[in-house]
């Protein structure tokens, strides 16, 4: 499968789309199931639709390369996706999806600190800035 483009805005603009509609999507699925149901059926979904994929793109075979550490870090990553998703369609079943979203986006700001913590990543002030006001404006829509 060609990259359609290298260009991360690209792919992390159509990753809020589908995060987007994940919330929609979600909290009128969760309705009437218990949530951890409800999570299970969205893993099998994504399983059912990335096997293929991945097969039929040959990415497949590097299964083999895959090392000790980067396994485990996926490994990893994969159990807080799940943790994350059980948490997230909990919220979604109990509160409304345009305020579960923006307090789940507080995301963004654990990233940005953690990155900085454990990563070394840096950002500007102008940077900081931003993680401030999406701060103040997830505070603002959860509570309002």
């Amino acid at each position: 499968m060609a990259i359609l483009t290298t260009n991360w805005i690209f792919w992390a603009l159509w990753s809020a789309v589908f995060a987007a509609l994940t919330a929609i999507f979600a909290k009128v699925g969760v309705t009437g199931v218990n949530t951890n149901l409800a999570t299970l059926i969205r893993t099998v979904v994504v399983v059912l639709a990335l096997v293929p994929l991945v097969w039929a793109t040959g990415e497949a075979k590097e299964f083999a390369s895959i090392s000790g550490k980067t396994g485990a870090f996926l490994v990893l990553s994969g159990l807080a996706t799940g943790a994350s998703w059980l948490c997230y369609f909990t919220a979604l079943k109990l509160g409304q999806a345009s305020q579960v979203a923006p307090v789940d986006k507080l995301s963004v700001v654990l990233v940005a600190i953690f990155a900085a913590l454990f990563l070394g990543e840096s950002l500007s002030a102008t940077g900081w800035s931003g993680i401030a006001l999406i701060t103040a404006g997830v505070v603002l829509v959860a509570v309002s």
